[in-house]
C-alpha cells in the first residue's frame, strides 16, 4: 500500500512540474509576439548606415585663382661707364639705397678737363676769326659800292665770314661734347633703388660702353610678381566672363594676396596688372603680372611666391567639402543626399573649380539638401541611413540605436 501511494505522489509531482513548464513556455511565447515590432525597428535602425550631413544653401562665391610665379624688379639699371679712364673712387656702400642722379663712381677727370679747356680755346679762336672776317666783309662791301674792289673780292670776303661763323658752331659743339664727357666721369645712378655689389675696384681701367657692368641698381618698391597660368585656363576664364556664368571685376583694381616660400602671408596686398599678349609656345603658358608694395624690401627678385586673387564671382552656387564628392569609373562626380524617408539618394553634380578643401558646384543640388559628408564608406544608393550629426552637431538618436 505504501508503495502504491509513493508512486501516486511521484506522478502528481511530475504532472505539476509539466504544467508549470507549459505555462512558462506559453508566457514566454506571448511576450515575444508583443515585442516583435520594437525588435524589428531596433534591428533596422542598427542596419542603417550612420552618417553626418550638412544642410546646403546656395550663395555667391568669389572665383579665386591661385597661381605661382617669381618676383621681378620693378626697374633695373646696369651701370656702365660712358667714358674711358681709371676708377678713382667708389662713392657708395654696397647694398645701400640710392636715389636717381646719385654719384656712384668717379673716373679720373684730368684728361677730360684738358679737353674742355682745349675746346674753349678753340672756340675763342673761332670767334676771333669770325669777328675779323665779319669786319673784312663789311669793309669790302663799302669798297665794292664805289668800285674800289672787284665784285669777286667782295664775294670771297663774304664767304670767308660765313665759314668763320660756321666754325664757331663746330667749336661750340666740340666744347659741349667735351663738357658732357667731363660730366660723365662722375658715374651716376639713372634710377632710384637698391644697389648691389661693385664689379670693379679703385684703379680699374674702364672703357666707354663696355659689356661688363660696374654694378646693378634694382627698384624693389613696388615690385613685380610674374605669375604663370596655362593659356587654357585664361581662355576658360574669358569665356566664362563672356557667357555671363561669372561676374567679372576686371574693370576694378583686383587685390592680390601673396604667400612666401615658407608659407607665410606677405603683409602687403598687391594689385593685378595685366596678362601677357602672347603664349609661350613651348610651355603653353601666359604671364599674369601683379604689382606689389614692398616697403621693407622683403620680396627680392627671383623669389618664388604663390598668389591668389578673385577673378570674379559665381551667383547661386554651392560650396561642398571635397570629401563628399564621389567619382564614377568614367570620372563623373556625384554626391549622396538624405531624403525625407532617411534614405541615401545619389546626385550627379557639375563642378566648377576647387577652392582649398572645397568644390564649387553649379548643378545637381538644391537649397535645403542634406548632403552626406561622413560615413560614406557604408552608404549605398537607396539604402536607409541614420543621421548622427547635422552641420557638425550631434543629433538625438532613437532608443536602442547605437
Amino acid at each position: 500500500m505504501q508503495s502504491n501511494a509513493s508512486v501516486t505522489k511521484r506522478g502528481q509531482l511530475i504532472a505539476g512540474i509539466a504544467l508549470v513548464s507549459t505555462a512558462l513556455i506559453l508566457t514566454a511565447c506571448g511576450g515575444g509576439h508583443e515585442s516583435e515590432p520594437a525588435q524589428a525597428a531596433g534591428a533596422a535602425q542598427q542596419m542603417a548606415a550612420a552618417v553626418g550631413v550638412i544642410e546646403l544653401r546656395s550663395e555667391e562665391v568669389q572665383s579665386v585663382r591661385e597661381l605661382t610665379g617669381r618676383a621681378r624688379a620693378f626697374a633695373e639699371a646696369e651701370i656702365r661707364p660712358q667714358v674711358t679712364g681709371l676708377i678713382q673712387r667708389r662713392l657708395f656702400t654696397e647694398g645701400q639705397a640710392v636715389v636717381e642722379g646719385e654719384a656712384l663712381y668717379q673716373i679720373d677727370p684730368a684728361e677730360y678737363r684738358a679737353e674742355v679747356r682745349s675746346a674753349q680755346a678753340a672756340l675763342r679762336g673761332a670767334e676771333a676769326s669770325a669777328a675779323a672776317a665779319r669786319e673784312t666783309a663789311e669793309r669790302f662791301e663799302r669798297l665794292a659800292e664805289i668800285n674800289a674792289v672787284s665784285r669777286q673780292d667782295y664775294d670771297n670776303a663774304v664767304a670767308d665770314m660765313e665759314r668763320a661763323e660756321a666754325d664757331i658752331g663746330i667749336r661750340e659743339a666740340a666744347l659741349a661734347r667735351a663738357q658732357i664727357d667731363l660730366e660723365r666721369t662722375t658715374v651716376r645712378s639713372p634710377i632710384s633703388g637698391q644697389i648691389g655689389r661693385s664689379n670693379v675696384t679703385q684703379g680699374a681701367l674702364v672703357t666707354a660702353n663696355q659689356s661688363t657692368s660696374l654694378a646693378r641698381v634694382l627698384q624693389l618698391d613696388p615690385i613685380y610678381v610674374d605669375l604663370t597660368t596655362a593659356s587654357s585656363e585664361l581662355l576658360r576664364w574669358k569665356q566664362d566672363v563672356a557667357s555671363g556664368s561669372i561676374s567679372s571685376n576686371q574693370n576694378t583694381n583686383v587685390p592680390v594676396t601673396i604667400h612666401l616660400e615658407n608659407g607665410s602671408e606677405f603683409p602687403e596686398t598687391g594689385q593685378l596688372g595685366f596678362s601677357e599678349v602672347n603664349v609661350d609656345e613651348a610651355a603653353g603658358t601666359v604671364i599674369v603680372r601683379a604689382v606689389v608694395p614692398n616697403p621693407e624690401g622683403l620680396l627680392l627678385p627671383g623669389m618664388f611666391v604663390t598668389a591668389s586673387f578673385s577673378a570674379g564671382s559665381y551667383d547661386r552656387v554651392f560650396v561642398i567639402p571635397q570629401r563628399a564628392l564621389q567619382r564614377t569609373p568614367r570620372g563623373d562626380g556625384y554626391v549622396y543626399v538624405v531624403d525625407e524617408n532617411n534614405t541615401a539618394q545619389s546626385r550627379t553634380v557639375s563642378i566648377l573649380e576647387s577652392q582649398g578643401s572645397n568644390w564649387v558646384v553649379t548643378e545637381g543640388l538644391e537649397d535645403g539638401d542634406q548632403l552626406i559628408v561622413s560615413g560614406l564608406q557604408s552608404v549605398r544608393n537607396g539604402a536607409p541611413v541614420r543621421v548622427t550629426s547635422r552641420n557638425g552637431e550631434p543629433t538625438a538618436q532613437p532608443a536602442g540605436a547605437q
